[in-house]
Formats: C-alpha cells, sequence, structure tokens
C-alpha cells in the first residue's frame, strides 16, 4: 500500500523563512501556487495516480477557487490556518488554529474534512495533548507523526512505522505515520520533500521495495518547481536542503509513481482492517 499526500502551500512558506514569517506580508510574494499545483494535476494525470491534499487555511482564503479545483477530483485534509508549528502554540491557540482551517475548507468544498498533518510534523511527545484536540475537533485520520527525529519536531517513541490506531487521554485517532527504513544503521525517512529530492531514484526504489506494506509519501509544491525564488535568510545546510535537487524531482517522481501505485488516504483507510492494526497507547 502506496499513499501518496501533498501539503499545500505557497514557495515561501518554510518553516525557516525568516522575514517572511509574517502573515500580514504574504500577499506581496510572487505567487507561483497556480502554476505548481497544476504541475501536481498534470502528473497524476499522466501516471494514474491520486492523493490527499493538505491545505493551509491562509491559502483556501486568499485561493478559494484552487481549493475547489482540488476538490473536484482529490480528497482535502487541513494542513492548519498559518503553517504554524503545534508546539509554537498553546493549547487553545492550537484548537482555533484547526477549528478555524476546517471551518474554512468545509465551506468552500462543502464536506467534512477529516484527515490532518501539522506543519513540520510538529507533534513532539510534549504535545500529545494535540491528538486529543483533534478528534474533538472532528479529525478521524491524522499524518503528524513522525517516528524518528526531525528538525522541527519528531517522536522517534512511536513503536510502529504503519498504520495504528492511536489512544490518548480517551479519544482514539487513525494514525498514518511517516515511513522510514534503516539507512547506514539508523531509521531514516526517505519518502518525502527533502529527503526525497536528495536520495537518487535507484535507492529511493530500492527503499520503496522494502515497505511493500506500508509507505507514505508527502511533497510540496515547491519539491517540484525548480525556478522559484530563493530564501538567503536560512542557514546553510537548510539552503542546501530546500534547493538541492530541483531540476529532477518531477522526472523522479513520474518515474515513481510510474513504477508504483500510490493512492489517497481515503482509499488506504478503506482498506484497512482497523481492529486488527496496531494499537498504540500514549
Amino acid at each position: 500500500m502506496n499513499i501518496l499526500t501533498f501539503d499545500i502551500e505557497e514557495w515561501f512558506h518554510h518553516l525557516d523563512n525568516g522575514e517572511k514569517s509574517d502573515e500580514a506580508g504574504w500577499d506581496r510574494y510572487e505567487v507561483r501556487i497556480y502554476e505548481n499545483v497544476e504541475r501536481i494535476f498534470r502528473i497524476l494525470e499522466d501516471t494514474g495516480s491520486t492523493a490527499t491534499f493538505f491545505i493551509i487555511g491562509w491559502i483556501a482564503r486568499t485561493y478559494p477557487d484552487l481549493v475547489r479545483r482540488i476538490a473536484e477530483k482529490y480528497e482535502i485534509g487541513n494542513h492548519t490556518a498559518c503553517h504554524r508549528m503545534v508546539w509554537q502554540q498553546t493549547p487553545e491557540e492550537f484548537r482555533e488554529d484547526v477549528h478555524s482551517s476546517n471551518a474554512r475548507l468545509e465551506d468552500i468544498i462543502g464536506r467534512k474534512v477529516e484527515v490532518f498533518r501539522a506543519p513540520g510534523f510538529s507533534i513532539r511527545e510534549s504535545e500529545k495533548w494535540a491528538f486529543e484536540i483533534l478528534a474533538e475537533e472532528g479529525i478521524r485520520y491524522d499524518c503528524s507523526v513522525f517516528p524518528a527525529g526531525h528538525a522541527h519536531g519528531g517522536m522517534p517513541s512511536y513503536p510502529v512505522c504503519a498504520p495504528s490506531v492511536l489512544h490518548y487521554n480517551g479519544i482514539s485517532l487513525k494514525e498514518f505515520p511517516m515511513t522510514t527504513t534503516r539507512i547506514n544503521g539508523k531509521q531514516k525517512v526517505f519518502s518525502g520533500g527533502g529527503y526525497f529530492r536528495m536520495y537518487p531514484y535507484f535507492l529511493i526504489r530500492k527503499w520503496t521495495r522494502r515497505c511493500p506494506d506500508y509507505l507514505i509519501a508527502y511533497l510540496h509544491p515547491r519539491d517540484l518547481d525548480p525556478d522559484q525564488p530563493r530564501l538567503d535568510e536560512m542557514s546553510r545546510w537548510r539552503r542546501f536542503k530546500f534547493y538541492y535537487g530541483l531540476k529532477a524531482s518531477e522526472g523522479k517522481l513520474r518515474s515513481w509513481l510510474t513504477e508504483f501505485p500510490f493512492t489517497d488516504l481515503r482509499t488506504a483507510a478503506s482498506a484497512i482492517d482497523w481492529s486488527a492494526a496496531p494499537q498504540v497507547y500514549l
């Protein structure tokens, strides 16, 4: 089972975006989301693939027509209102974030939004309270667990790398954690974002074959856009990670989707016997 997801953000919605982190100035920057989403549409159509699109509320508010176009063919998920990391918010702020972005998306597409991913996989051990809020706000399926170290979060203690039922403080969520594989003796992620762009395709193919039962991939529109403007205020390492491999990424993704079948979360969830899935108690 291979699951494909896209986090729908503009090119400047980096978590390391320095001066561009102020929402008040976002409307001053070049608009690239339309052409980048069109690129994704072409890739999916050409390869016969489908995907779930996690959309931030700012995109929905600014470009509701784009959200409607996506929703005509693909599943819509919540990626928070303004792309703030969970650990940067209080529980009250996070609840309002999830609630407002869900409400905006649902108003545009006319149906419930039940899937969520936190920016930067930023639900850590210290933010387990976020799962309770997600369940109370109507989220049924979560994709926020990064079962390894991550620059912005991660939950290395999460015991399984498979679809599982997460239990916390009386609530339960169906969890799709990120896929990891053993690389140089450590569990590493390869199937998303900068990780996908950094590794050559022959390794992506090799590691995908190691995961015949479950793999989840995530990409951003900017991961496929070699002509995007550059942000200079990042560290040298983060700048390398954000821009390395952009010219080859579309071809690599097309090869991946041609060689391996990918589907969306909704289809995958309906095929899982959740009563037999691992039960994880946090």
